[in-house]
């Protein structure tokens, strides 16, 4: 039988220590350095006929600078829109009134996220107010799809035709040796 004694105690709850300090890093990390709990921000809305793959928590940019991140996705049960709420960083609360909002991917296949293009309307957006100029997510697949799958275009053979558009042979143009 192992007597304990206080230097094994001490390295063990030393040990315990150093694991929840490292989960606590790690969990600060994972979520962007926001815990959550500041109110020092303010909320749009924004409203789009296809969100395509875009999450809650997904970035919103400007110029590619993370300024906000997406809080909400709603459906409108009358028009079936979607309806995002965006919680925007309260350093930047002076956005044109004529700010667009579109929706895009990074890279090919990367996460999805919403753009913002500010305007130049001297009025600004206030809290709860709606982002009125919105771009819908492009769904790669199905533009992929109809390229695939639509038949290559009218006609196919572009080869030119002696005949006008009336049915009546075209004149013949002589061409001098």
């Amino acid at each position: 039988m192992a007597i304990r004694g206080p230097r094994l105690e001490f390295s063990v709850g030393a040990f315990l220590l150093l694991a929840l300090a490292s989960l606590l890093v790690l969990a600060v990390a994972s979520t962007n350095q926001r815990w959550g709990l500041g109110g020092g921000g303010y909320e749009l809305k924004a409203r789009f006929s296809q969100i395509g793959q875009l999450r809650k928590q997904a970035p919103v940019k400007i110029g590619g600078v993370n300024v906000g991140q997406v809080a909400a996705i709603d459906l409108d049960p009358v028009k079936f829109d979607s309806i995002v709420t965006i919680k925007m960083d309260g350093k930047f609360k002076d956005l044109p009134a004529d700010t667009s909002a579109g929706i895009f991917t990074s890279g090919l296949l990367g996460e999805s996220y919403i753009g913002l293009q500010p305007g130049g309307d001297p009025d600004v957006l206030k809290a709860g107010d709606e982002i009125a100029f919105t771009q819908p997510a492009v769904d790669l697949i199905q533009l992929v799809g109809k390229y695939m799958f639509s038949g290559g275009g009218a006609g196919g053979d572009a080869a030119p035709s002696n005949e006008s558009h009336d049915g009546a042979p075209a004149p013949a143009t002589e061409t001098q040796p």
